[in-house]
């Protein structure tokens, strides 16, 4: 349970997922992939953040995710165990589609997959893969509203955070807290693009101040995926645990 939650939050969704994040560059979203959506006709400054409420924020980025089918990213990963003070880094390449799949693919050969149905966690270092119901599952609150399972505002308590305080000038940050009490996670950051407002970073933080750092790499949306990206089956002689 402990590494699903883990995984599944930080791989994701993801959002994977969700899958944590301090950042390095951004691809901006292909225009010809993008579903229509209101754009600003310049990068957000302090005038407009100030004009700009945590809600009516939130409602641009629900509308992305509203108009948004399948959303496909390279993502680079950064979790921070806060009690040891040490961070692990991963890459790879996600994919969501709605409703409820999803399909993380780690560089060192990790898979985090769901059909909407079940939740698989393969680790390819420990020859382990969990295998569990999305609905006993700590499901990732975090990230749900890509898989077309929530909404932003429905889950969160929303604020917003001067961008220029976390150095994301040019740019969004709302901070979320669940308002519904998950052991997965306290509270979230969400880093908003000002020209298409896709997410383009997201941190994680747990009660153990551990941090969970996603970044999403050259977003494409609404291209058709293949149903076998959501079906995995581990190599020969993986352990198979169903908590």
């Amino acid at each position: 349970m402990k590494k699903i939650a883990l995984l599944t939050l930080r791989s994701t969704l993801a959002f994977g997922i969700l899958t944590g994040s301090a950042f390095c560059s951004f691809a901006q979203a292909d225009d010809a992939q993008a579903p229509t959506e209101k754009k600003p006709t310049a990068p957000a400054t302090a005038e407009d953040e100030a004009g700009l409420s945590a809600n009516e924020l939130a409602d641009r980025v629900q509308q992305f995710y509203d108009q948004t089918k399948t959303f496909r990213a390279g993502f680079k990963q950064r979790y921070h165990i806060a009690a040891y003070d040490k961070t692990k880094e991963s890459a790879g390449q996600v994919v969501f589609q709605k409703p409820g799949k999803m399909s993380w693919r780690y560089e060192n050969g990790n898979r985090v997959v769901s059909d909407g149905k079940r939740i698989k966690v393969y680790e390819r270092e420990n020859k382990q893969m969990y295998d569990q119901g999305v609905d006993k599952s700590q499901y990732p609150a975090a990230l749900s509203f890509l898989l077309g399972d929530a909404k932003i505002k429905s889950e969160f308590r929303l604020a917003k955070i001067p961008s220029s305080k976390v150095k994301f000038e040019g740019g969004y940050v709302l901070l979320g807290v669940p308002k519904a009490k998950t052991p997965s996670f306290q509270k979230i950051l969400f880093y908003v693009d000002a020209k298409t407002y896709h997410i383009r970073r997201v941190i994680i933080i747990d009660a153990q101040r551990n941090r969970n750092r996603f970044d999403f790499l050259a977003p494409v949306v609404n291209r058709p995926v293949e149903a076998k990206e959501f079906k995995f089956v581990p190599p020969k002689g993986t352990q198979v645990i169903k908590p």
